[in-house]
């Protein structure tokens, strides 16, 4: 049948099984917006204040809900306000396929009215990207494009179309997803060995692994986010108990592992515990599931993991041995992996390292001061009682983000939202709307600053639109901090720019959006106000004040070993 080449991306969309797109509209995609009416009831479509919101939103609802995520923008700066949410994606392995429309074929290259290179930009912060100038390549690029999204190790892709195809006619064939690897772009794309999507089947690999952790006395394991993007959880809580190993989890790997499990370790790296810390680097091996070694697990590289032989996991070769010299590797999906492991690997006995391990704290332990003054810990402690077990939690990026990762246990991945690679500030309420839409029936947190919140807060209005009941509790201090963390700790107190002496009032922010909004100092009026929010089934903005010499503990400055701590 002969469709025109907006009504082919949405018959597309539908074969892809998307139901809800994220976007805001401008003039290159009107045509898309055009089908999107028609389409209306088919393919629900939500309205964010900012082309950046939208991307984090569809981040968010992809990281939460496994599925590829969809996101709508116009060219130039509309493209552009993207990148910030594409680069997010694209460092935590988040399928996402972006759709922009350039300048008609006629307008390329003249410097036209919203004109810009969106290939080129996103070309470094994508796993795949397209320019489609033929109204006849759309079904197959956009088959190609969620495949592509979806395999291997998951990422964005950015599918850019001239205006002018989107007005055009062609046939289109429906053809069903499970075909689409035997037609067109996809088949090419897959026999390219950067592409290859057929999966590996490590047999002799893992059996050089069984033999290492039967040798071994002192075995450790990193739950990475490999583990959530997978959905292994099932299959890595069996393969650790085998072990009978501890486990560290990074901030990717948040719900990979339940962080009130026995064996858990809790946070690695910069803020990890110092029972993490240093059973890595007492361990005489050590296992990472889906972790890259970035610089803020590892610190000084050269010292990291020093008693250890180190296996490497990972669906993604080029990640071997590129922040860390591994002494063995395993290529593959996680899932998978551990699935031939589990069934080969015999029971484990490490007691006295377990005991050695967790003499130390897994979780920075604090005590209340004199009053009733709110700390970090209070807030997390009042939500861990208040709100449901099962909920969503979306961060921004600074010092809540690490308190709310160290003391908020998370058993399921998709359960902790936060842009751990790119350190995007702005990301959380987005991310929050995201994993709302996606799962309407389930409590979603958004845990931010009161210098990420003026960041993303614009977006208020779009839970309000939609009725979505998101709760963010804003931890204020007044700066910026763990910029200011840094000055204090590194800089001898010379607080440059880090000082936000600045409004708005956050509670009369809220109720001019049309949100419930309250200001706490207490526990018993944080418990209030998140009891009242749940209870109303609306969205809230809750502040909590707390003092801007509040230090995110215990630290390891870059650069140094894993156990130089600065506790207090």
């Amino acid at each position: 049948m002969k469709l025109k080449g907006a009504d082919i991306l949405m018959e597309c969309l539908l074969e892809q099984e998307v139901d809800t797109v994220f976007g805001y509209p401008g003039g290159t995609v009107i045509n898309l917006y055009d089908s999107l009416y028609k389409y209306s009831d088919k393919i629900n479509h939500i309205l964010t204040a900012h082309e950046q919101g939208a991307s984090h939103a569809a981040d968010g609802y992809a990281r939460s809900t496994g599925k590829v995520g969809v996101c709508i923008a116009t060219s130039g700066p509309g493209a552009t306000n993207l990148t910030t949410g594409i680069a997010t994606a694209f460092m935590d392995s988040s399928p996402v396929v972006f759709l922009t429309c350039n300048v008609g074929e006629n307008f390329i290259g003249k410097d036209s009215f919203q004109e810009c290179d969106t290939v080129g930009i996103t070309m470094p912060i994508t796993k795949c990207n397209y320019l489609v100038k033929d109204v006849n390549e759309i079904a197959s690029t956009v088959r190609a494009a969620f495949a592509m999204a979806r395999s291997g190790r998951p990422g964005p892709v950015v599918i850019d179309f001239l205006t002018n195809i989107t007005s055009q006619e062609t046939e289109y064939t429906p053809l069903p997803v499970e075909k689409h690897a035997e037609s067109g772009r996809l088949a090419t794309l897959m026999s390219r060995p950067s592409h290859n999507l057929k999966p590996h089947e490590p047999e002799g690999d893992i059996d050089k692994l069984i033999e290492m952790i039967e040798a071994s006395e002192k075995p450790m394991v990193i739950c990475g986010g490999g583990v959530v993007r997978s959905r292994a959880q099932d299959e890595f809580k069996t393969f650790v108990e085998l072990a009978d190993s501890p486990v560290a989890i990074t901030i990717m790997g948040g719900g990979g592992f339940d962080g009130s499990n026995p064996l858990s370790t809790n946070m690695i790296g910069m803020h990890g515990s110092q029972a993490s810390n240093r059973a890595v680097d007492a361990c005489d091996l050590l296992i990472s599931v889906g972790c890259r070694f970035n610089e803020r697990v590892t610190l000084d590289v050269k010292q990291f993991a020093r008693n250890a032989k180190i296996v490497h996991i990972d669906i993604d070769r080029s990640e071997i041995d590129k922040n860390v010299k591994t002494d063995h590797h395993i290529i593959g999906d996680a899932k998978r992996v551990l699935e031939i492991l589990n069934s080969k690997l015999k029971q484990q006995d490490h007691t006295p390292w377990k005991e050695y391990v967790f003499q130390f704290p897994t979780e920075q332990e604090y005590d209340y001061p004199e009053g009733d003054n709110l700390t970090p810990k209070m807030i997390t402690d009042v939500i861990a009682k208040v709100l449901p077990e099962k909920t969503i939690v979306a961060t921004d990026v600074g010092q809540h983000q690490m308190w709310a990762i160290q003391h908020l246990h998370f058993t399921y991945p998709g359960q902790l939202l936060t842009s751990g690679g790119f350190g995007a500030m702005g990301f959380g309420l987005g991310a929050a709307i995201g994993a709302q839409v996606g799962n309407p029936d389930q409590c979603v947190l958004h845990v931010t600053g009161d210098g990420s919140f003026r960041m993303n807060f614009n977006e208020l209005c779009t839970a309000k639109k939609y009725g979505l009941p998101i709760i963010t509790v804003i931890f204020n201090n007044s700066v910026l901090g763990m910029v200011r963390q840094w000055q204090t700790l590194m800089y001898d107190e010379r607080f440059s720019q880090t000082d936000l002496d600045r409004g708005p009032d956050f509670v009369k922010l809220a109720e001019a959006f049309g949100l419930m909004g309250a200001r706490c100092t207490t526990r018993a009026e944080l418990e209030t106000a998140l009891r009242t929010a749940l209870e109303n089934k609306e969205g809230a903005v809750i502040e909590c004040p707390i003092d801007k010499w509040e230090l995110v503990r215990p630290m390891v400055p870059g650069g140094r070993a894993i156990t130089n701590f600065i506790v207090d």
